[in-house]
């Protein structure tokens, strides 16, 4: 028996290298409790917060918070090299099998890596909010950052991701700006590969997400119901094929309802792909952003830059204060 584990982990760790993944890429994060099929309703709980997520190996560096780019929190003038397929599909391994709206908020946002330790240090401290009582919140503090990073409040647990490997973000923004196509074309490699293997006609992964087939190497993934479910996946497991013998499964985050309360927040009119033309889709409309007009800030409409105070308190005293005693 023993020597039978042995060998199925020296197949495992063989087919893993051919492919390609490796740890300078997130582990996958701690698995969360199974939240409610579809249809049933469950309060939202907050994440919680003595989980942490694995360090890098040796010898990887991690940018600490606020750290990492020059002074003025933009990366480099030149672009990066352009990153080959096999590396492409290391970086977005985690995330290729996240829903599609959901999917289009993380590489959005992580083009704007230097906002990202804040907002995870917000959304963590207000895992208690949710709703309309969360979107009440971000009017309040009149939050600085960029609406993509506003779009992925609701989910502190993916914001933590992205904040803790800052390395990754980096790179994986970098190569949003520079090589968009490529980067989608990665993902719907990897969905290939996945629903080849059965992962993605699983009946646990259909009580969550609903898996449409358009084309010819595109599958759009987009949760059941109204509510997003955050998937937990091993991706050195799920894209080196089944072995006999060998199961992996999926664990969900809980419902994350975005409604009306997030429309002026990134969640507005239509968000996903356009994959035949390689779009992000966001409020209906082509992101455009690109490397060339990476250092272009947009306003929003209504942003106060004024009411912004020091350290981790983003409105006037008296709100947080007043949103603590109703919490307590």
């Amino acid at each position: 028996m023993q020597i039978n584990k042995v060998l199925i982990a020296m197949v495992l760790g063989v087919a893993v290298a051919q492919l390609g993944f490796s740890q300078q890429y997130p582990p996958p994060p701690p698995q969360y409790p199974q939240g409610p099929p579809p249809g049933q309703t469950q309060p939202q709980q907050p994440y919680p917060q003595q989980q942490q997520y694995p360090q890098y190996p040796q010898g990887q560096p991690q940018y600490p918070p606020a750290q990492g780019y020059p002074a003025q929190g933009y990366p480099p003038a030149n672009q990066p090299p352009l990153l080959p397929p096999q590396q492409l599909d290391q970086m977005v391994a985690s995330i290729a099998l996240y829903p599609d709206g959901l999917l289009a908020h993380v590489l959005t946002a992580a083009s704007f890596p230097q906002e990202i330790p804040e907002a995870a240090g917000w959304a963590n401290q207000h895992a208690y909010l949710h709703g309309e009582g969360l979107a009440q919140a971000i009017r309040e503090d009149n939050l600085p950052w960029d609406v993509s990073v506003l779009a992925l409040l609701p989910f502190p647990q993916v914001l933590s991701q992205m904040a803790q490997y800052m390395q990754w973000t980096q790179q994986l923004g970098d190569a949003v700006l520079a090589q968009r196509g490529d980067v989608m074309d990665a993902i719907q490699r990897l969905r290939q590969r996945a629903n080849q293997e059965g992962y993605l006609r699983d009946p646990q992964f259909a009580q969550y997400e609903r898996v449409v087939v358009e084309g010819p190497g595109i599958i759009q993934i987009d949760p059941i119901g109204p509510a997003y479910y955050v998937p937990y996946y091993n991706p050195q497991i799920f894209f080196v094929g089944r072995r006999p013998g060998f199961f992996a499964g999926f664990s969900f985050g809980p419902a994350i309802t975005i409604g009306g309360f997030f429309g002026g927040y990134g969640w507005g009119g239509g968000i996903g792909f356009g994959w035949t033309n390689h779009a992000i889709l966001i409020g209906g409309n082509p992101w455009n952003r690109g490397w060339v007009d990476r250092n272009r800030v947009v306003v929003r409409p209504g942003f106060e830059p004024n009411r912004r105070v020091e350290s981790h308190g983003w409105a006037p005293a008296r709100a947080e204060e007043h949103r603590e005693r109703e919490h307590r």
